[in-house]
């Protein structure tokens, strides 16, 4: 076996063992992606195009001047490409509860000469969005992490706007992957109905939109 094999063949048993490790300790609490790792989250999959930020963007349907929040940032994988793809006039407001994502997020913003991202270190939480104020809201790999996830989901209902579309991201090889009909089980109870759907089972995003209050109304009374 060749020396590049033998690098290559203990570079994805350390992968793989990481990857063991932190869906173990995932099982008895949600446990978002240490910051040590961010490199690991940093890489696009050339198997899943889904997966990578380039599609995720593409799909959103982006118009001038539009205000998009990233939520559960990491290290900016796609908060970088996505504040570009706004300009001139566009804004991203990327969140996470790990200072140091942040960082190293705001880092590549500042290599990158970006000034059109917010960054901010909060949790998605009843309360601490505002109300119609985004025009887009992604979820990149981060809804399972989420303790309360209702309660995330309501909120962002909350801070969309009436037009606003929510983008969930999951890949199967994340620790904390859901399937899109736990998704949309949840996305319904809040408000939400799906509008999109990209990928498979494996690699996909699902474009959710918010019910108006006659949809609304019309999906309570159903269950009267």
């Amino acid at each position: 076996m060749s020396v590049l094999l033998q690098v290559l063949l203990v570079i994805l048993i350390v992968l793989f063992a990481l990857g063991v490790i932190w869906r173990l300790s995932s099982r008895r609490t949600s446990v978002p992606c240490p910051s040590w790792l961010a490199w690991l989250v940093e890489m696009e999959n050339p198997f899943a195009k889904n997966y990578n930020a380039s599609a995720i963007i593409q799909q959103l349907d982006l118009k001038p001047g539009m205000k998009v929040l990233d939520a559960g940032c990491g290290p900016g994988r796609v908060t970088i490409p996505l504040a570009r793809a706004l300009l001139p006039a566009g804004e991203v407001v990327a969140v996470d509860i790990q200072p140091q994502m942040l960082n190293r997020a705001r880092e590549k913003a500042n290599t990158a000469g970006l000034s059109n991202i917010d960054f901010r270190e909060l949790a998605i939480e009843p309360g601490r969005l505002g109300v119609a104020e985004y025009d887009r809201v992604l979820l990149v790999t981060v809804l399972g992490e989420i303790p309360d996830r209702a309660g995330a989901l309501q909120e962002i209902h909350r801070t969309l706007k009436p037009d606003g579309i929510l983008s969930v991201t999951e890949i199967v090889f994340d620790p904390h992957y859901q399937t899109r009909k736990s998704i949309l089980q949840l996305a319904n109870t809040a408000g939400f109905r799906e509008k999109a759907f990209f990928g498979n089972r494996a690699s996909y995003t699902l474009h959710l939109c918010k019910l108006n209050k006659e949809g609304l109304q019309r999906e309570q009374d159903k269950h009267l």
